[in-house]
């Protein structure tokens, strides 16, 4: 099972949370980027554009933040984190 938590913070408080599972057989990128589609959508959001820093942060750690600079539209919170919890 792989699972992807999603946070929404604003002024280091969570204002909203999602937890999205995949059970496919699918690569873990194809895996990430689906989930990351899904809580997006879920949470209303735009879909954050992809950085150097956080392709090197979640290599190293399974987790990244996506702030202002990632998204197109403004956005009403600090960041949206994301953070691989369980992994086949």
């Amino acid at each position: 099972m792989f699972r992807l938590w999603a946070k929404i913070f604003d002024e280091n408080r969570m204002l909203q949370e999602i937890c999205i599972a995949d059970d496919s057989a699918d690569t873990r990128t194809h895996k990430v980027f689906r989930a990351l589609e899904d809580a997006c959508c879920q949470l209303d959001l735009g879909q954050p554009i992809w950085l150097h820093k956080n392709i090197s942060d979640f290599k190293r750690h399974s987790k990244t933040r996506f702030n202002r600079d990632n998204f197109i539209e403004t956005i009403p919170f600090d960041f949206l984190e994301i953070e691989i919890i369980e992994e086949d």
